[in-house]
Formats: structure tokens, C-alpha cells, sequence
């Protein structure tokens, strides 16, 4: 991924997977590495930490599920990364047909999980941005979070996210110009 990732040899830890003897403490590895990474990417985008654990959860069994198909086009991380984005994603469209069915403010469903949140630690400023975020379509949150938080450059969300770095520049400058509309309104 980015800077930010640990610093391993891919090549040696997807030999380890690919051999049937050392796979299982390959994985072991693999879930070491990039448990915390994976939980926070889904967490920005899910907001709530039972939902995130949910998710990081199925990532790593569809990741233990198709092991024997990553072909190491790409580096692990970023398989990682698009396996709990999709899971993601799923998740998303599944909680938000059923808020949909319930509640006729969606929005506002995500932003009371984030002030009912008994693990958030931060300031007013930082709840306001997460509730701005949360007011953002899946995909803009998404892109909004890897760029803004994580630093991750467009050609690697563009692997990820299977999206023209185009697209993610104008999905970024859209997040960006609609978090900045929710402080203007909450100013007034």
C-alpha cells in the first residue's frame, strides 16, 4: 500500500501461502500484519467498531477462502485491501436497504452511530468531520478516507477500487466540496 504499510517481503509470504505446509502460519502472519490496517479502512467507512469487527472478519475468511487464487498481480496488501473494500461495500448496500425500510433519513442514522459511538475519543470538530464524511455516498466516503486520512496516492486506490484515477480525483474534489457545504450550514 502506501508509506504506511509494514514492511515485508511479499514475495516470501505469498510463497509461504502457496505451499499447503506453511500456509496456515503464513496466514497467521498475514492477519498480524494487517489486522489494524484493514480494521480502521473499514471502520471509516462503517463507522461502527461491532460492524467493522463483522466485516474485518468475513474479509479474512474470503482472503483464507481465495488464497489459492492470488495469481500476485498485485501486491497482497492491495488484495487485502480490495477484499474488505467489497466486503465493505456489501455490507453498505445490505445496512442501507434495511435503514431504508425503517428510517426516512439514512444520514442521519449514520451520524447518531457515530455520536452513540462509546469508542470514539476525539473532539467536536473531529465528530463534526466524521459526520460530514458520513454524509457522503459509500464511494466518495471511501475515497475521501483513503486519500484524506490514509494518505494512499490515486494509482494505488485506483488497483483497489478498480477506478480510473480520473474518477477518484473527481470523486475526492466532490467529498471534499460537500464536507466543506456541511461545515458552512452547520456555521449557520
Amino acid at each position: 500500500m502506501s508509506n504506511k504499510s509494514p514492511n515485508i517481503d511479499d514475495k516470501q509470504l505469498i510463497e509461504e501461502l502457496a505451499d499447503p505446509k506453511s500456509r496456515r502460519a503464513a496466514f497467521s502472519k498475514v492477519i498480524t500484519l494487517y489486522q489494524e490496517q484493514l480494521y480502521w479502512q473499514i471502520r471509516k467507512l462503517l463507522i461502527n467498531h461491532d460492524d467493522t469487527a463483522d466485516v474485518l472478519q468475513n474479509t479474512f475468511l474470503k482472503a483464507w477462502t481465495n488464497i489459492g487464487s492470488f495469481r500476485g498481480d498485485s501486491k497482497l496488501s492491495t488484495w487485502l485491501f480490495t477484499i474488505a473494500h467489497n466486503e465493505s461495500i456489501t455490507f453498505l448496500t445490505k445496512a442501507q436497504a434495511e435503514r431504508e425500510m425503517i428510517a426516512d433519513d439514512p444520514d442521519g442514522y449514520m451520524q447518531q452511530q457515530i455520536l452513540a459511538d462509546k469508542y470514539f475519543d476525539g473532539d467536536e470538530t473531529q465528530k463534526k468531520l466524521l459526520c460530514a464524511i458520513a454524509t457522503l455516498p459509500p464511494k466518495q466516503r471511501q475515497v475521501f478516507n483513503m486519500r484524506y486520512f490514509d494518505e494512499i496516492p490515486y494509482d494505488e486506490m485506483s488497483e483497489i477500487l478498480k477506478t480510473s484515477v480520473g474518477a477518484l480525483k473527481a470523486s475526492y474534489h466532490f467529498a471534499v466540496g460537500k464536507i466543506t457545504e456541511f461545515f458552512n450550514k452547520e456555521e449557520i
